[in-house]
């Protein structure tokens, strides 16, 4: 069996950013980025999905640092993927401290996100990730009030959902019937 892997880079005024990912992985993660939040939040989402994940980033600010690393790791995600059937849904809940977030997502490729984060960046980052992959993704705290436990907690809950719903099987989980082609 190969891996599903991608390697995606994006390069603009702003920013420069590259992403090796293998969603087959087993969480290995080597991030370079002078934001250490940034920084911790993708090492965290690669770890709780499973994937092995190598990303560079650096830029002229934070927002366009953080906006840049989340399309590219959305379009490197939807690039790993391959046309085989997966197990596509996948919601997971996690603790952390005071902190309970719920993450549902469908890698359904009809882009949706309804992020429920304190920190407006990071709102961002998973909306931008979700747009740019073709997920549905849904992020609802359920308690708590230390803001760093709520957003670490939603990459957590976004990475456990992530490594059940890339799950490969054996026929497609779907009622519509795909049209074919030639």
């Amino acid at each position: 069996m190969t891996s599903r892997t991608s390697a995606i880079q994006r390069s603009t005024r702003e920013t420069r950013v590259s992403v090796d990912l293998n969603i087959d992985g087993t969480g290995k993660f080597d991030v370079e980025c002078d934001i250490q939040f940034l920084k911790h939040m993708t090492e965290t989402l690669a770890r709780y999905a499973g994937f092995d994940l190598v990303l560079r980033a650096e830029g002229d600010n934070d927002h366009h640092i953080i906006e840049d690393v989340a399309i590219t790791l959305g379009k490197a995600l939807r690039e790993a993927l391959d046309d085989s059937p997966i197990e596509r849904m996948s919601t997971a809940i996690v603790p952390m401290d005071d902190a309970l977030v719920m993450a549902s997502l469908d890698l359904v490729d009809r882009p949706y996100a309804d992020i429920d984060c304190p920190d407006p960046m990071y709102t961002h980052f998973l909306r931008s990730m979700a747009m740019s992959s073709g997920m549905t993704l849904h992020i609802v705290p359920i308690r708590g009030f230390d803001e760093h436990h709520l957003v670490e907690a939603a990459f957590k809950a976004t990475g456990k959902a992530l490594s059940v719903a890339v799950r490969k099987r054996s026929v497609e989980l779907s009622t519509k019937d795909r049209e074919i082609i030639g």
